[in-house]
């Protein structure tokens, strides 16, 4: 089985590295030289040379996606999506490889994919990752994920190489819709608790309180757990993957709010600076 990684960044490395190391013929692909270098270095057989990639069973998807004036931008995604169709037309090959997108996303574009793009003739599931590199060994890529699919027979294929071969734990959701929604709510969910403890840090300044202590004695109640609040909301994603939320829909509200929370903490930290 060839398995090919597209994306050789943050999640997709960990990704690759971890499916080589199941004994299964695996290829990276990305346009960084960087990413392609680090990926060798580990046995990888990487490339920014599409050409040079042969046709897989398995296909990752793992791509940044990111935001344009403000809003979700997928480019990258479709830009993987049709050089997989490409490379399926030149092997002239009638078998069905599997198309799982691990990048996070908003529900309803797994399904454009399919239909749009793969025109059917792929298996395609959404397995979010959720992979952190601040404790790569509890929170790798082995660790009980979400699974959705197009379809009955592209469910029980991803289950097929997920669970049986990976031994990745997967949750099963009725829809791919679903598996999509659970990612960017669980991004949105931590954007708020971390909003939150910073509202308190400035309520807590504002009436010359310790804030540390306060929250120390609130978590010490079994069902609470402020988190720190440190200089602000840290990494490109929790921003990203909330603007992915509010993009849904104009009743976010509390997560349109937590972002105006943000934006008053760190005027605050820089006065501090």
């Amino acid at each position: 089985m060839n398995v090919c990684v597209l994306g050789l960044g943050e999640v997709g490395l960990p990704s690759a590295r971890y499916i080589l190391e199941k004994n299964m013929k695996v290829f990276g692909y990305d346009i960084n030289e960087d990413a392609v270098g680090r990926a060798k270095k580990l046995g990888i057989e990487a490339t920014t040379d599409w050409r040079k990639i042969p046709f897989s069973q398995v296909y990752i998807i793992c791509v940044y996606a990111g935001l344009k004036n403000d809003s979700p931008d997928f480019s990258s995604i479709y830009e993987v999506c049709r050089k997989i169709v490409e490379k399926k037309r030149e092997t002239s090959t009638s078998e069905k490889c599997l198309i799982s997108i691990e990048s996070k996303i908003i529900p309803g574009l797994c399904r454009k994919l399919y239909e749009e793009i793969f025109k059917r003739h792929v298996y395609l599931v959404h397995v979010p990752h959720r992979f952190w590199g601040g404790d790569p060994v509890r929170h790798g890529v082995r660790q009980s994920r979400v699974i959705g699919a197009v379809d009955d027979a592209s469910l029980r294929k991803g289950w097929a190489f997920y669970n049986d071969l990976l031994r990745i734990p997967l949750h099963k959701v009725s829809s791919i819709e679903v598996a999509e929604m659970s990612k960017i709510s669980e991004q949105a969910f931590r954007y708020i608790q971390i909003a939150f403890a910073e509202e308190l840090k400035m309520v807590c300044n504002e009436l010359g309180m310790n804030f540390d202590e306060l929250r120390i004695a609130c978590n010490t109640k079994w069902n609470i757990e402020i988190p720190e609040a440190r200089d602000g909301i840290g990494g490109h994603c929790l921003p990203k993957d909330s603007r992915y939320f509010t993009s849904l829909t104009g009743l976010a509200r509390l997560v349109q709010s937590a972002m105006q929370v943000y934006d008053a903490y760190k005027k605050m930290i820089r006065k501090l600076k």
